[in-house]
């Protein structure tokens, strides 16, 4: 199915919204949640899959459902279409402080892998999945890196980051970085967890005892600042059950 040919607005430095803006009959597909605002024309729909395979039965849909599930997602996706007259909007935002990152899928080979949590929303037609490392390092210490969601089709695709958004571009070399740093990468590069490095580095470094290497030719999309180390930051900081903050005497 091709997808819908939307327009988009990116709104924000830091804590950014992307404002989709539609056709008449146009939808754009979003994770459940995720809308802000949308203007009078904008209709919408909860539905099992993600509507790129009109033809798709009762079972293909459970079947991707159930794929969903593995990632921590609603199994459902919430459709938004313009069923007004002219050019409606309809806005959509991450659910921490970061970036949203805008894909055009034609340009970028037709597919991207990213995280299991990173998907905001993309014009209809472009297909949710799930995709495993096929690594051994990954399967056995990659922890969330190992299910990573593919998203494949020829139209506009949204994924968030927490932070800034850093794009790497490899030319058959790698690099390593923190597996929650990852946000996603484009057919072509290849990805591994390897240890750290050696024992007291593993131990006393503060880096973990793994990192993520990625290899090959394509595009790379890191983050500054993962949700989960912001999160530890807090849990950190937050009063004890003393009424204390913790790390205080």
């Amino acid at each position: 199915m091709q997808s819908h040919a939307v327009e988009y607005e990116i709104k924000g430095a830091e804590l950014q919204l992307v404002e989709v803006i539609l056709d008449p009959g146009e939808t754009v597909i979003a994770e459940a949640g995720a809308m802000t605002y949308m203007e009078q024309g904008i209709t919408f729909d909860t539905r099992m899959g993600d509507g790129s395979d009109p033809d798709q039965g009762l079972m293909g849909k459970l079947f991707s459902a159930g794929k969903r599930m593995l990632t921590g997602e609603s199994v459902f996706t919430t459709h938004f279409t313009n069923d007004g007259a002219g050019k409606q909007r309809v806005g959509f935002a991450a659910p921490y402080p970061g970036n949203i990152l805008p894909l055009d899928l034609d340009a970028l080979g037709g597919q991207v892998i990213c995280q299991k949590d990173a998907f905001i929303c993309a014009a209809l037609g472009t297909r949710l999945d799930i995709a495993f490392s096929r690594k051994l390092g990954a399967g056995l210490f990659g922890g969330e890196g190992f299910i990573l969601q593919r998203l494949q089709g020829d139209g506009l695709a949204f994924i968030q980051a927490g932070g800034t958004v850093i794009e790497k571009k490899l030319q058959g070399d790698s690099l390593r970085v923190d597996t929650g740093c990852l946000v996603g990468f484009t057919e072509g590069i290849d990805y591994d967890i390897q240890l750290a490095g050696g024992l007291k580095s593993m131990m006393f470094g503060g880096e973990g005892l793994f990192l993520t290497t990625l290899s090959g030719t394509g595009t790379v999309w890191l983050q500054s600042l993962p949700f989960s180390r912001m999160a530890d930051r807090i849990l950190a900081f937050a009063p004890s059950a003393g009424g204390k903050e913790r790390g205080e005497d």
